[in-house]
C-alpha cells in the first residue's frame, strides 16, 4: 500500500487531488494532466523523498528502434525529447530497452526481442521483417499499420482544426498555411501531410480556402520556414494573409525571422499559430503561440500499451491520439 500521508503532502503542495498524484506517479496513461502539472508532481515527490511501493514486473528484450538521423534530431528537437523521455521512463518502469538506429538495420535486432517501440519511418519491407521478429510493436508519432501495430501520436488533425477555428473566431478570412510535406517511405516521393490535409478541409468547410495562401516545404526546419515565409512575401506582396497556421515550431521560428527582417508588424498585421511548444518558442520575437505536445504523456502511453501487450496479453491493436494544449503568447492576437 502506498504512503498516503506522503501522497497527501505532494497533493497539497501541487494543488491537485491525492488520486491525481497517485495516478501520475504510477504512469497512468489514461489520466488527463498537462505536462507542467506532471513535472511538478514528480519534482515535489523527489523533494519529499517519496518512494513508490509499486514495483512493476521487469520486461526484458524490448528493442527501441530510433529511425531518426542525427541531422533530423538537430533541426527538430521534438524527436530528441521523445528519445530522452522514453529512455528515462522505461528505466523508471523496469522496462529494459536496447536502442537501435537506422544504420544498424533490422537484421541486427536480437532474435530474442519480445517487443519493439519505434520512432521514425519504416518501409513495407522493414515492417514485414519486424513482424517476423515479434508481433508486438508500438509506434510513437506515426502509425504505419494500425491493423497490426499499436501507435500513440499527437492529434495533429484536431490541432489544425482548432487553429483555423481560432482565427475564424477572431474574424480572420485570409488565413494561410506554412508547413511541410510527408514522404512515401518506399518510393521517397512526397505526399500530402496530415496538417495540410486538415487545413484544406477545415478552410474549405468555412468557404475560405485559397490555394495561393498555401506554402509547403520539404522538411520541418527553421531554414525551410524562413524560405517559405520569404516566398510568401515575395509572391503575395501586400496580399499576404492576416494569419498563418504553421505546421511546427521550427517552421514558425524561421517564418518569424523572415517577417521581422522585412519589418512586418506581428501580430498586428500578420499572426502566427504553431504546433509543438519546443523550449525556444517562448523566447523568440514575439513569443510564439503554439500547441504544447505532452511528450511525457506520449511516452508513458506507449509504455502502457507495451505492458498491455506483453503482460496482459492484449491481442487487438490499439491506436491512441493525444490532443495538445494551447499556449497563448504574443505571435497572434
Amino acid at each position: 500500500m502506498e504512503n498516503m500521508a506522503t501522497l497527501k503532502e505532494i497533493a497539497d503542495k501541487v494543488g491537485v487531488s491525492v488520486t491525481t498524484v497517485s495516478r501520475v506517479l504510477n504512469n497512468d496513461a489514461h489520466i488527463s494532466v498537462n505536462g507542467e502539472t506532471r513535472r511538478l508532481i514528480f519534482e515535489t515527490a523527489d523533494n519529499l523523498h517519496y518512494k513508490k511501493k509499486v514495483i512493476y514486473p521487469v520486461i526484458d528484450n524490448v528493442a527501441f528502434l530510433y529511425w531518426i538521423s542525427d541531422e533530423e534530431e538537430l533541426y527538430n528537437i521534438y524527436f530528441k525529447s521523445i528519445r530522452l523521455e522514453l529512455e528515462k521512463q522505461a528505466k523508471q518502469n523496469n522496462i529494459n530497452i536496447v536502442r537501435y538506429k537506422k544504420r544498424d538495420g533490422i537484421k541486427n535486432i536480437s532474435p530474442k526481442t519480445k517487443a519493439f517501440i519505434a520512432v521514425g519511418r519504416f518501409t513495407e519491407k522493414e515492417l514485414g521483417e519486424l513482424s517476423g521478429i515479434t508481433p508486438i510493436g508500438i509506434f510513437i508519432d506515426t502509425s504505419p499499420d494500425e491493423s497490426r501495430f499499436d501507435c500513440v501520436r499527437p492529434n495533429l488533425r484536431s490541432m489544425v482544426y482548432q487553429i483555423v477555428d481560432f482565427f475564424v473566431s477572431q474574424g480572420q478570412t485570409k488565413i494561410g498555411l506554412i508547413s511541410g510535406c510527408d514522404y512515401d517511405t518506399d518510393s521517397g516521393r512526397p505526399k500530402m501531410d496530415i496538417r495540410e490535409e486538415a487545413f484544406r478541409n477545415r478552410m474549405s468547410g468555412y468557404g475560405l480556402f485559397n490555394e495561393d495562401y498555401v506554402f509547403i516545404g520539404k522538411s520541418f526546419s527553421v531554414s525551410e520556414g524562413y524560405r517559405l515565409a520569404m516566398e510568401a512575401m515575395d509572391k503575395l506582396k501586400d496580399g499576404v494573409p492576416a494569419a498563418f497556421c504553421v505546421g511546427s515550431d521550427p517552421f514558425a521560428i524561421g517564418a518569424l525571422q523572415a517577417f521581422n527582417e522585412r519589418g512586418w508588424a506581428i501580430p498586428q498585421r500578420v499572426g502566427f499559430f504553431s504546433i509543438n511548444d519546443i523550449g525556444i518558442a517562448k523566447y523568440v520575437s514575439p513569443p510564439l503561440t503554439t500547441f504544447h505536445i505532452d511528450v511525457s504523456l506520449l511516452c508513458s502511453s506507449a509504455l502502457q500499451l507495451l505492458r498491455e501487450r506483453v503482460t496482459m496479453k492484449r491481442r487487438v491493436a490499439k491506436s491512441v491520439y493525444i490532443n495538445g494544449e494551447i499556449v497563448f503568447r504574443k505571435s497572434c492576437l
